[in-house]
């Protein structure tokens, strides 16, 4: 630099960031050795933040509005020169200009598949991508820890490891929350406020804060969601038989339609026998499955029903000297009676009579003794 030059920049007495890209975070006001003029002029747009550095050290912080440079300005620098009367023109200092305001729409996404087990499909590999957005929150810190000495200072130098933090912290959250795949996109608020508390701690340890965190999508592997697509797709058409019947009709009616002649009405008329035929089953096995119970499905049957059940013949229990015998069918009892083993007077019970009653006060057995014949007499004497 010439002489002029150098004498030139000593007179300039304008400071302001003159930087005018979208990504710059820091910016260094250039000067011919640092030197600014005693007096002379700091603007400090909004959202910006200007930092004077001597010899290494962060000295006096301004925030947005328009300065004159001067001893009472700058009370940390004159401190640190040792200026107790003012200082003389030139004086040393960097100045760096941060830039405050949100800084949006930048993208963060998953390079490789996370693993998780799911309670519903088991383990499981899922992407997720999304943006968010970010500002300077402690622009001292910001420029100690991070920036240095770096006159322009862009978010493409630290995106990269925004996004790994974002993307290993996620990661964490996801297995943590334990959502069922399907219910993720019902969730994408709660797991971006959830990631958002806790990706903030260690974004404030860089002297920046995260304003808005969001989850565009998270998605399945292109095979597992075919799969899925297909069972959903076996919901939605339910009974798969009335589908069957709706396509064949559908073809029947475009085979119909079909101005090619002769093959094409072959060809509905055997889609439309094909199609008689799957009613026609379809009707013989609901005619199965209906309930017998109920007059409305009664139906007329050409087929021999049949024969009912041969009936029991009925059984009595006797009375005989005290003890309870038996039981005996009325064919037996027949028998009994010719052998004099059953009589009248015999006590008998069988199901569903209240007690013991004499057997000629029983109906089924009344029968048996009506049918003999009364005892012979004796014979008359003298005849």
């Amino acid at each position: 630099m010439g002489f002029f030059d150098k004498l030139r920049g000593e007179f300039i007495d304008i400071i302001e960031m003159t930087d005018d890209s979208n990504d710059t975070l820091v910016w260094r006001f250039e000067r011919y050795d640092n030197e600014i003029k005693n007096g002379a002029k700091l603007i400090v747009r909004q959202s910006q933040v200007a930092i004077f550095v001597n010899e290494g050290k962060i000295a006096d912080c301004f925030e947005s509005g328009t300065y004159e440079l001067e001893t009472q300005n700058l009370p940390i620098l004159s401190t640190l020169k040792g200026w107790k009367h003012g200082f003389s023109s030139p004086f040393k200092a960097e100045v760096y200009f941060v830039n405050i305001r949100n800084f949006t729409d930048y993208k963060w996404g998953t390079k490789n598949p996370v693993m998780l087990r799911d309670p519903e499909f088991g383990p499981l590999r899922i992407r997720a991508f999304g943006n968010y957005a970010i500002r300077v929150a402690d622009p001292k810190k910001f420029l100690i820890d991070i920036v240095g000495t770096d006159g322009h200072f862009t978010t493409d130098e630290i995106s990269d490891q925004l996004r790994n933090l974002i993307v290993t912290r996620f990661t964490d959250c996801i297995a943590e929350s334990k959502i069922p795949v399907l219910d993720m996109a019902a969730n994408y608020d709660e797991l971006s406020e959830y990631v958002t508390n806790k990706i903030s701690p260690e974004f404030e340890e860089l002297g920046i804060g995260i304003t808005k965190f969001l989850i565009e999508n998270i998605s399945l592997p292109e095979a597992v969601e075919k799969a899925l697509d297909k069972r959903s797709s076996m919901g939605i058409l339910g009974n798969m038989n009335t589908y069957t019947q709706f396509q064949s009709a559908n073809a029947m009616e475009a085979a119909a339609n079909n101005p090619s002649g002769g093959a094409s009405e072959g060809i509905g008329m055997g889609m439309g026998f094909a199609m008689a035929n799957q009613m026609a089953q379809g009707h013989m096995n609901q005619q199965q499955t209906q309930p017998a119970n109920t007059a409305s499905n009664v139906q007329p049957s050409t087929a021999p029903s049949a024969p009912p059940p041969i009936p029991q013949e009925v059984s009595f229990f006797l009375a005989v000297a005290g003890q309870q015998k038996g039981p005996y069918p009325i064919t037996q009892l027949k028998q009994m009676v010719g052998g004099g083993e059953f009589e009248k007077s015999t006590l008998v019970w069988k199901d569903g009579m209240a007690n013991w009653t004499a057997a000629e006060d029983v109906a089924e057995l009344k029968a048996i003794f009506g049918a003999m014949p009364p005892p012979i007499p004796p014979p008359i004497p003298g005849q």
